[in-house]
């Protein structure tokens, strides 16, 4: 059974940053895509960032380009984002999930709104001054 953990969410200040965490698990192959998502009250699910297992076929949201980093530990089963230069916009409950709808065929890069796959329970983001 695949099972997705976050953890690493909480309350910032504009400017800050934070580290999120996913522990993947029950897998019994190694060749898959993970992403980031956040969905803030009253909006739709968006990706923010995925890669492939391999590191291969990295996405990210434009919004986040250059401030948010995807990034994984294979020994561990381990998905990471760090968030940094973090604006009010950024606050929401953030999802790691795996095996999710993809836009394109052989890419990470999620389809709008993605419901299917596997995710995990959520980590609140919240960044107010």
């Amino acid at each position: 059974q695949v099972r997705l953990t976050e953890s690493g969410g909480g309350s910032v200040q504009p400017g800050g940053s934070l580290r999120l965490s996913c522990v993947i698990s029950g897998y019994t192959y190694r060749s898959y895509c993970m992403g980031w998502f956040r969905q803030a009250p009253g909006k739709e699910r968006e990706g923010v960032a995925a890669t492939y297992t391999d590191g291969g076929s990295t996405y990210y949201a434009d919004s986040v380009k250059g401030r948010f980093t995807i990034s994984q530990d294979t020994k561990s089963n381990t998905l990471y984002l760090q968030m940094s230069s973090l604006k009010p916009e950024d606050s929401g409950m953030y999802y790691c999930a795996t095996d999710y709808p993809v836009a394109y065929s052989g890419s990470c890069t999620p389809r709008r709104s993605p419901s299917s796959g596997h995710w995990g329970q959520g980590t609140q983001v919240t960044v107010s001054s």
